[in-house]
């Protein structure tokens, strides 16, 4: 058969192979109109569901950390959520490490000087000189040893984004042991909450360990723009003072006059640092007699000692910092660790203008993890008090089921009692802090009664792991009768089994697999469709096979 032929045949062939799925919608119309529908086909069988590996969904607890307990004379409240801060780290922070055993030092894992507390200046029975010292760590970032990052974190199930904290003054390793390329459990997103008594002379030394410059700023807290020796004391390189460079130390200090929930993060190119995970909550306790304050709350969450001005009129106090984060951000840590090119990536390529968040973590987590630390956990007519940050560049419609919350205080500052009214959505914009109080009174307007009801954003981005629901800081509010004694809540809806796979969060699983497989389930290949496609591509090779001769012929010099 002469060549122009045959390549007309197999064009033919070609066309009467091409899947008519793929017609474009006008052409089939008229295919349709011309030749009539064609015969009924039935859908492909589903494919068979493989079997799903998952993550224990509440880890076990062999030091017994989630229980109440007494260390060095600090009363350390239960947690019954299943994953708990270190206790010792807990009573350090009360009593500051240079007033501990060294037994309990030695097991909080911080330096004796990451918190030192001294001098009641006023006489009411607790220190007022108060002293803490961070470093800045990063997660998840590059080695040139392992293609996999470093110092591992992960929000959710195998989602580790770049991250940058503040973090207290740790001994030894960043990560778990000479095996492991984890993170230690103490060192995580969001950076610690810090809690400071209202007069208190506080010093906060910032030991830049990290290869970036970098400041603090104490957002809404009363402090002096310039430090007793006449320094820059705001934090702010553009108006205050040079940034801490890489291996230099610098204090702050400020002795606050107000009480309220503030907040404290880098100001060296903010819209980068601040969305790394450069920030934190920055709370100023009421003045009140032996008032020894849980300094450093790891994690936020669960206050497992609170102020004597909380204990007053709470049942339970819990710190909410919500981030999120922009992968095109964070992954910029992922691809190399030469501090030049960060920074030319960070700094010059980026431009947040364009940025939209992928990630949004409660308490440094996304759902599902958000379940196992960062629950409220209440009984039937508790008072709660939660004090919520918005960290990220997203307004949150924070939204509780089965409640209404009151806002006591917004940016750290009292509202007025018209104000005080029960709401099950507020709004938060970025940096504003709310105190909400939340009342587990049976009344048909605080509380519906016992369950376990979510709160999350309600802002439908925030409700999800880049894209994938459920994700995001969706949490709940537990009641102690739905709770497991590992701490895990009895849910009575649909398995979770895929929410702990990473397989889930990378887009590879159905989402109703696990209960309707046959109707929600993943198609299985047409057969039909799969000998066109095959006779397609054999075709098209064929075609190019022939013209590809034709022109090295064509090119051959004649002779």
């Amino acid at each position: 058969m002469k060549t122009p032929y045959t390549l007309i045949v197999i064009t033919l062939i070609a066309a009467l192979a091409y899947p008519p799925q793929w017609y474009p919608k006008p052409l089939r119309i008229q295919l349709t109109q011309w030749f009539g529908a064609g015969s009924y086909r039935s859908l492909p069988e589903s494919m068979p569901m493989q079997p799903i590996e998952h993550e224990i969904f509440c880890p076990a607890d062999p030091s017994g950390w989630r229980n109440a307990q007494s260390i060095d004379g600090v009363t350390i409240a239960e947690s019954l959520a299943c994953v708990a801060d270190n206790p010792f780290l807990v009573a350090a922070a009360v009593k500051g490490t240079n007033n501990i055993s060294h037994a309990t030092l030695m097991a909080s894992g911080l330096t004796g000087d990451a918190i030192e507390k001294a001098n009641d200046l006023d006489g009411d029975g607790d220190p007022d000189e108060i002293h803490i010292r961070l470093e800045v760590a990063e997660l998840n970032g590059a080695t040139p040893l392992s293609l996999d990052p470093v110092t591992q974190y992960d929000i959710a199930p195998g989602i580790q984004p770049g991250l940058w904290v503040f973090a207290p003054k740790f001994v030894g390793m960043a990560v778990e042991n000479f095996e492991s390329q984890r993170a230690r459990p103490a060192l995580r997103l969001p950076s610690p909450a810090i809690r400071v008594e209202q007069g208190d002379r506080v010093f906060i030394t910032l030991e830049n360990s990290h290869y970036m410059p970098h400041t603090l700023h104490l957002h809404g807290a009363d402090h002096a723009f310039i430090d007793a020796n006449g320094e820059g004391n705001d934090g702010v390189p553009i108006t205050s003072e040079s940034p801490v460079m890489p291996g230099f130390a610098r204090t702050y200090e400020l002795t606050p006059r107000h009480a309220g929930t503030m907040f404290y993060h880098c100001h060296v190119q903010p819209h980068v640092h601040v969305m790394m995970g450069l920030q934190g909550l920055f709370i100023i306790e009421e003045n009140r007699p032996n008032n020894w304050l849980q300094t450093l709350n790891i994690g936020a969450g669960l206050v497992r000692v609170p102020s004597r001005g909380v204990v007053e009129t709470y049942d339970a106090e819990y710190d909410l910092h919500y981030q999120d984060l922009d992968q095109q951000l964070s992954e910029r840590i992922r691809i190399d660790n030469d501090p030049r090119i960060i920074t030319k990536s960070m700094h010059r390529d980026y431009d947040i203008t364009d940025a939209r968040p992928d990630y949004f973590t409660l308490n440094g987590r996304s759902f599902p993890y958000t379940f196992r630390e960062s629950i409220v956990v209440g009984s039937d007519n508790d008072l709660i008090k939660l004090r919520v940050v918005n960290g990220g560049m997203k307004t949150i419609a924070l939204h509780t089921h089965g409640h209404k919350f009151t806002v006591t205080h917004r940016d750290g500052t009292k509202v007025g009692a018209n104000s005080e009214t029960p709401r099950d959505v507020v709004t938060l914009a970025t940096s504003q802090r709310l105190d909400l109080s939340v009342n587990l009174k049976n009344d048909g307007l605080h509380a519906y009664g016992p369950g376990i009801w979510p709160f999350h954003d309600h802002e439908y981005q925030g409700v999800t792991n880049d894209g994938i629901g459920p994700g995001g800081n969706i949490s709940a509010i537990v009641y102690t009768d739905f709770l497991d004694p590992d701490g895990w809540p009895r849910t009575q809806g649909v398995a979770w089994d895929n929410y702990f796979t990473e397989q889930y969060y990378r887009k590879e699983i159905p989402v109703w697999n696990l209960y309707a497989p046959d109707l929600f389930g993943q198609p299985a290949m047409d057969g039909w469709i799969l000998l066109r496609l095959l006779v397609l591509l054999v075709c098209l090779g064929t075609i190019i096979g022939i013209l590809a001769g034709k022109v090295l012929k064509w090119r051959e010099p004649n002779e």
